[in-house]
């Protein structure tokens, strides 16, 4: 297939700074695309524009009409590190397509830093919940993220400063590589500067004070990170799930009936790419799941309000599926989700009550699997001693499909 759909990456330092190749692309396009920011640095000449104002479902179909015209869309730095590069890629194969980029955001500001770029933390707040930065402070880490405009650092700022990570360094880098560069520098407790410009990078050196709430992204949060109503599938139990439940790269989970969130929220923060439904039929628990997700960065977790088996005739497949104690005794949900599990998929069912193993065993026995009890003991003050009190004995059934 010979290429048509051309990429070229320009930083704030213009089309002078580009390669000669990709020079060349843009001035033989038939058709420019790009934002109106990425179009004024491209000289005038006969090709066709089009901006993204439209949209992109919209700008991509008229893309498509022009298939086998030589079409040039002009980008930031790297259009595929966050950019329009996986947006194109979706729509159009890529034989289809060749790419130039330029340095990426996150290139230049470790330039500017001297820090190593494998050893930093990368995201994006573009087009993304301000939720999303919570699942990534923890002491030492450096990160560096995309804005989303120049109220963005100082709405993190906030966030450091709550979580107790006020003494951690912001360095904002504003259109780096251009005329305007510009550099702010602070520490979160005690940014001053409301809004930056709106093309900015955010570096973050994190540092704890004493009192900071440090969660790390190993299965097994403390119960008390999230907001429950004593129904909550208890840390030790939860670790072991989730290693049963295997989080891999873009798999989905379904968390039936989930209650506070919490095995769907560390899927997730467990695979940053990985998906997740939580499906729950009580509503004032749905919006609890919600208020989790956000305060534990996990904001893309979807939740379904419903009952299962019903609620989960519409939802993708997925590749693992959780379903809590209160719900492994319901009619045919266990049957349903296993119909529904993706081949190599894996079913975790935990049961606390004895109809509820009743239930498991019957299971493993007309679909296969492995079953085991988790028993857990914490050490609880008995006056002026202290003894081993034991939680409700767990039975766990595990399938793969």
């Amino acid at each position: 297939m010979t290429p048509w759909l051309f990429i070229v990456g320009i930083g704030e330092d213009g089309i002078e700074a580009i390669s000669p190749a990709a020079r060349a692309l843009i001035e033989t396009a038939e058709v420019l695309v790009g934002g109106g920011r990425h179009l004024d640095k491209v000289p005038e000449g006969v090709a066709e524009t089009m901006t993204w104002e439209a949209g992109f479902g919209p700008t991509l179909d008229r893309i498509a009409e022009f298939r086998g015209r030589r079409v040039c869309v002009v980008a930031s730095g790297d259009p595929f590190c966050y950019g329009v590069g996986a947006t194109l890629m979706r729509r159009f194969d890529a034989g289809e397509m060749t790419s130039i980029p330029a340095p990426s955001a996150f290139s230049l500001a470790c330039a500017r830093l001297g820090w190593p770029l494998p050893d930093v933390q990368t995201l994006t707040l573009h087009g993304r919940p301000l939720e999303t930065f919570n699942l990534f402070p923890a002491p030492g880490a450096r990160l560096l993220a995309l804005s989303r405009d120049g109220e963005t650092p100082a709405h993190v700022a906030d966030l450091l400063t709550k979580q107790g990570y006020g003494p951690s360094v912001l360095t904002v880098l504003e259109h780096m590589g251009g005329e305007n560069e510009g550099r702010l520098e602070g520490k979160a407790e005690d940014w001053s500067f409301e809004r930056c410009a709106d093309l900015n990078v955010l570096a973050i050196q994190c540092e704890a004070s004493a009192g900071a709430l440090i969660l790390s992204r190993s299965p097994g949060l403390a119960d008390d990170a999230f907001e429950h109503d004593g129904k909550i599938t208890k840390r030790e139990v939860r670790a072991v799930t989730l290693a049963k439940l295997m989080p891999l790269p873009r798999q989905l989970l379904w968390d039936v009936g989930a209650g506070c969130g919490s095995v769907a929220i560390e899927w997730l923060r467990a695979e940053n790419t990985a998906k997740a439904v939580a499906i729950e039929c009580d509503a004032e628990a749905c919006a609890r799941i919600a208020r989790n997700a956000a305060a534990l960065g996990t904001p893309r977790l979807k939740v379904v309000g419903g009952q299962a088996p019903d609620a989960l005739d519409d939802l993708p497949a997925p590749d693992a599926v959780f379903i809590g104690g209160g719900m492994v005794s319901g009619e045919g949900i266990l049957e349903a989700c296993l119909d529904r599990l993706s081949p190599q998929g894996r079913l975790v069912a935990n049961a606390v009550t004895l109809e509820a193993e009743q239930r498991l065993r019957a299971f493993l026995s007309a679909h296969g699997g492995e079953i085991s009890r988790i028993s857990i003991e914490r050490a609880e003050p008995l006056g002026r001693f202290s003894g081993f009190k034991p939680l409700m004995t767990v039975t766990q059934l595990v399938v793969m499909k």
